[in-house]
């Protein structure tokens, strides 16, 4: 955890903020932390700055805030991607949520199995818990916005050309021989697919709306490894 994220309800009455239960005991065991030593903190969709520990009881920590700075400039990357493995899904958020993205878009393609949509990795608890985790390792307090889309042809029909208008079109594919390009200076929509890729009507759909298929070459990669490949490339 390298920073202890606040909400607004964790601010009491008299300034201070008293962490939640899941930080308190991070903040003990890996921090090892004492009273009146100062920890990087973050406010939920707000600023960053330091937090000095004022308390440290039994079952609490209260901590004075100083906001200092902005977070980190967000990615230029919007991912569209096919619904994983539900087991992959907590850590793909994480990880792209680390990595700056603000915007996703979990979509349904021919190859992604039904059952995957009743999968409780899709709650809002769930994503919410994964994303808070994700912000703490990159040091950034900005939620992303996650969209669920469960039927194809409206999404890539009738949202699709709206929000990548302006931006790179590139599809992410193993079976072209085109590369995907690297240190892209505008906004990106990428789009992965699910394990197996996309089938070809699915292909062609991206193709009539101007989206380039690439690849990261000759080796089958898991979809949670070759995203942020992917955008490690491109950025």
């Amino acid at each position: 955890m390298n920073l202890i994220l606040l909400r607004e309800k964790d601010f009491l009455p008299s300034g201070l903020a008293k962490v939640s239960p899941r930080q308190e005991r991070h903040i003990r065991k890996v921090h090892r932390a004492v009273g009146g030593q100062t920890l990087r903190v973050g406010l939920e969709n707000g600023k960053m700055g330091l937090g000095t520990i004022r308390s440290m009881e039994e079952d609490s920590i209260l901590l004075e805030v100083e906001w200092t700075e902005d977070p980190p400039a967000p990615s230029k990357i919007r991912l569209v991607l096919a619904m994983p493995r539900p087991k992959a899904l907590k850590r793909i958020i994480q990880d792209i949520t680390t990595l700056g993205i603000k915007e996703l878009h979990i979509i349904k393609t021919w190859r992604v199995e039904k059952s995957y949509w009743a999968s409780p990795a899709l709650t809002t608890e769930s994503l919410e818990a994964a994303i808070r985790l994700g912000l703490e390792q990159g040091r950034d307090t900005i939620f992303p916005t996650i969209m669920v889309h469960p039927y194809f042809k409206p999404f890539v029909e009738d949202i699709l050309p709206v929000i990548s208008e302006g931006s790179l079109k590139l599809v992410a594919h193993p079976k072209t021989e085109e590369r995907a390009p690297r240190e892209v200076a505008g906004s990106v929509t990428l789009i992965i697919g699910p394990e197996g890729g996309f089938i070809e009507y699915e292909i062609q759909k991206f193709e009539d709306l101007g989206f380039q298929i690439v690849s990261l070459g000759d080796r089958i990669m898991r979809v949670e490894t070759a995203i942020p490949i992917l955008i490690g490339r491109l950025t």
